[in-house]
């Protein structure tokens, strides 16, 4: 929010300097960005009028003006402006004035005399355009000071603002803060009903429900088209950062800024009327102010002329009825549009404006009627016209009203730490526009319609501590006991999670809950997604269903940046739809991660080598068993982005509920890899981090006494049968006396015929009671063989 320094003292009366100003106001929470000074040091600078010009015997590009300064005789000036004519009035720095550090003087320029210096903007500090002088009204009254006439000095202030405070989008939301931090009053607005002159009404409808529950407009006929914004109103305007564009558009700006409730001026010969607000219809074309033709459906809401759509309500109006140099009729609009019916509308479309800024975040619902009687009253004075009654449509059963807060004294000095005096509460939360009513305990205070940020006794509080100075809060250590929270022993911290990853060599990274709905295409996830209905842009639209497509998405800006070698995991929750109606989000933690690029850093002592399934699944494997997990990895994964031939679902097989499936493993399709742009093979895997997260309680054993036997055993088998599918029968067979199971070979080759693979197990016995005999062992691995047989085929190798 940006605006004049001068405006604001109009609006409340403040004897502290401008330095003072600004740190009071960062001090209560409108943080001052930028102060910008204009017109200091203009003593000496007046008003003149350019009476004849004349070319310059000597220089193309200079001209000799004889200009008038009120002083009873012309001045003789040399000027190299190109707009310099007969008949413009500009500032003039007069023989002893001083502009921008330099003093002005009587001086020769090519051979002729020049008493002082015309100006244009830049050179007084008013405004960054040098192109020219500064044009001044015509009416101007040469000889006057400028400084007296423009209002100066005056300064533009910028402060940034937070979403919960959009009462302070205008200079008198602003004053109310100042008022009470500055121990003064806002001053008093004059918006007395103007009587109608004429009948001429244009009907209102209202067809929006709660998204537009109040409507005020009026009819002002004869109006001077010829009629220009006044120097005061465009002043304040600029030093706003807006730029003056014609009367009637600009005071609806003013009011705007002073009130912070946007309005429209359409033309009335463009209307037919009545005047509604509805959801507009899907396929309703409006034109815009700013040319562009858009498409509607029913997410935004239309203001209507007969029917017909003419505005964008919260947004923008349409060119079809705006307002020009001609008009001599207008319709003045002020409404209230409920915040979630603007939201998104303006990014959607690609439109920023400071109407739906305001809506956005919340305008005062009592707004509507005041607006329109200012910009009236504004309009006779400088236009003159004839005007119509105000015409109001209202819904008040969707109005917001404000509740009645109990705050209590206790209450005070419990959550601030200090007794702030009866007198200071009352005095402060008055000045804020407060309706305070005094109790036994407390007060009961009702917060003025504007101020949507306040709804509990917290937040009156809070509005005592930053009015009365949060530097004047004692700094105080908390006190009370606290309570140790124990990890549980069952369950795998993230911390542990993370710190494995690490070790085995990958970067943690955080990256975006929402994505791209294009993005989530790609990987076939577009279904049963939960969209955003206020997303930031078009590319952050939908929750994330997966972590998979922002961490890969982070793997390829590593890799366009000329990264080789990218490991990368992230720990967050995912989201999915449930079917119940009005039913929140599924929320899901998830652990992923990706590699692409070498298998292990440029070094000289190893071979050089891509990464692959196993190398991923072995880091996997080394995460599961930071918590004694049991997985196994079943062929053929049904995820759409997966490579069919080098993925696997990953499920856990040690929980006493039985086989969790945890989630997916693989390479990812290289039909996927070439949509997101990537030359390189990227492997990935995501698992549900509850179920890998628990673990067995630890029990401490004796270590067995007696010795252990090892057995070794080599097998055929086909070559489609997995290793986890031949490793559980050979547990269930073996029994309890099976300590250890390892695979210690894979061949291929002569002597094994093709399609059948060779593999080589050691099977390590052992029992806590006794020493096993050969026999035991003997039993043991004949059970092993014949089940291996029974359930794959499998044969000893000769």
């Amino acid at each position: 929010m940006k605006f004049s320094e001068n405006w604001l003292r109009s609006h409340v009366p403040v004897s502290v300097n401008r330095d003072a100003l600004a740190a009071t106001l960062t001090a209560i929470g409108l943080e001052v960005e930028e102060v910008t000074a204009l017109g200091d040091g203009l003593v000496g600078v007046v008003v003149a009028r350019i009476v004849e010009v004349a070319r310059h015997p000597e220089a193309d590009r200079l001209q000799v003006c004889q200009v008038d300064a009120g002083t009873g005789q012309l001045l003789q000036i040399v000027c190299g402006a190109p707009n310099a004519r007969a008949g413009l009035v500009a500032p003039l720095a007069m023989v002893g004035s001083n502009v921008g550090g330099t003093p002005i003087k009587t001086a020769r320029l090519r051979g002729v005399e020049s008493s002082g210096m015309l100006c244009s903007a830049s050179e007084l500090g008013l405004d960054a355009d040098a192109s020219g002088l500064l044009e001044l009204p015509d009416d101007a009254p040469p000889g006057m000071q400028l400084a007296d006439y423009l209002d100066l000095p005056d300064a533009a202030i910028e402060i940034k603002l937070t979403p919960n405070r959009a009462d302070c989008f205008s200079v008198r939301g602003i004053a109310y803060d100042v008022a009470a931090a500055c121990a003064s009053e806002v001053v008093p607005l004059d918006v007395a009903a103007l009587p109608a002159a004429s009948t001429r009404q244009l009907e209102v409808e209202l067809g929006a429900g709660a998204d537009a529950p109040r409507y005020c407009g009026r009819v002002i006929e004869g109006i001077d088209p010829t009629a220009r914004t006044p120097v005061w109103m465009a002043e304040r305007l600029r030093r706003s950062g807006v730029r003056p564009l014609s009367l009637l558009v600009d005071i609806t700006q003013y009011v705007m800024l002073e009130l912070g409730q946007p309005m429209h001026a359409f033309d009335l010969d463009t209307l037919a009327g009545p005047i509604g607000v509805r959801r507009a219809r899907a396929g309703e074309v409006v034109q815009l102010l700013d040319g562009r033709q858009v498409e509607l459906d029913d997410y935004f809401l239309a203001i209507t002329d007969a029917d017909r759509p003419v505005a964008l309500a919260g947004l923008m109006g349409g060119l079809e009825t705006r307002v020009t140099e001609a008009t001599t009729g207008v319709f003045l609009e002020a409404a209230h549009f409920a915040p979630a019916a603007i939201m998104g509308r303006g990014r959607r479309l690609g439109l920023h404006t400071d109407a739906g800024h305001r809506f956005e975040r919340g305008v005062d619902p009592e707004l509507p009627r005041t607006a329109i009687e200012m910009a009236t009253r504004l309009v006779l004075e400088l236009a003159g016209g004839i005007p119509g009654p105000v015409t109001e449509a209202a819904l008040d059963e969707h109005l917001p009203q404000p509740a009645t807060i109990v705050l209590r004294r206790a209450r005070i000095a419990r959550v601030l730490g200090i007794e702030i005096a009866d007198a200071e509460v009352e005095r402060i939360l008055r000045a804020l526009g407060m309706q305070v009513v005094v109790g036994t305990d407390g007060w009961q205070v009702t917060p003025p319609s504007r101020r949507f940020d306040i709804a509990i006794e917290e937040d009156l509080i809070e509005e005592l501590a930053r009015i009365h100075g949060y530097d004047r809060l004692p700094t105080t250590m908390p006190g009370g006991s606290t309570r140790i929270a124990v990890p549980s022993e069952t369950r795998l911290g993230e911390a542990d999670l993370r710190r494995q990853l690490v070790a085995r060599d990958y970067l943690e990274a955080v990256s975006f809950a929402f994505v791209d709905a294009a993005l989530l295409q790609a990987w076939g996830s577009d279904a049963g997604n939960v969209p955003l209905a206020n997303p930031l842009s078009a590319e952050l639209a939908v929750m994330r269903p997966r972590l998979l497509p922002g961490l890969v998405d982070a793997l390829a800006r590593n890799v366009a940046r000329q990264t080789g070698r990218v490991r990368l995991f992230e720990l967050g929750r995912t989201f999915a739809a449930v079917t119940e109606p009005a039913a929140a989000p599924r929320e899901t933690r998830r652990i992923a991660a990706v590699a692409c690029g070498p298998a292990h850093a440029e070094q000289w002592g190893q071979a050089a080598r891509a990464v692959d399934f196993h190398d991923l699944k072995g880091d996997l494997e080394s995460l599961a068993g930071a918590a004694g997990a049991s997985l196994q990895f079943r062929a053929h994964a049904s995820e759409a982005f997966g490579h069919p031939g080098r993925s696997a679902e990953v499920w856990r097989i040690d929980l006493d509920d039985g086989p969790v499936r945890l989630g997916w493993i693989g390479q990812l399709h290289p039909r996927l890899v070439r949509a997101l742009d990537l030359d390189v093979d990227v492997f990935a895997f995501e698992l549900d981090l509850e179920p890998l997260e628990q673990r067995a309680l630890p029990h401490a054993q004796a270590l067995s006494r007696f010795p252990a036997v090892r057995r070794d055993l080599a097998v055929l088998v086909a070559d489609g049968v997995a290793w986890a599918a031949l490793a559980a029968t050979v547990r269930e067979a073996a029994g309890p006396a099976l300590r250890e199971l390892h695979l210690f070979d894979q061949y291929q080759g002569p002597s094994v015929e093709p399609g059948s693979k060779s593999l080589a197990m050691g099977l390590i016995l052992q029992d806590n009671t006794r020493t096993l005999t050969d026999h035991d062992a003997d039993a043991a691995m004949a059970r092993v063989v014949a089940a291996l047989g029974d359930g794959h085929g499998a044969r000893i190798r000769g």
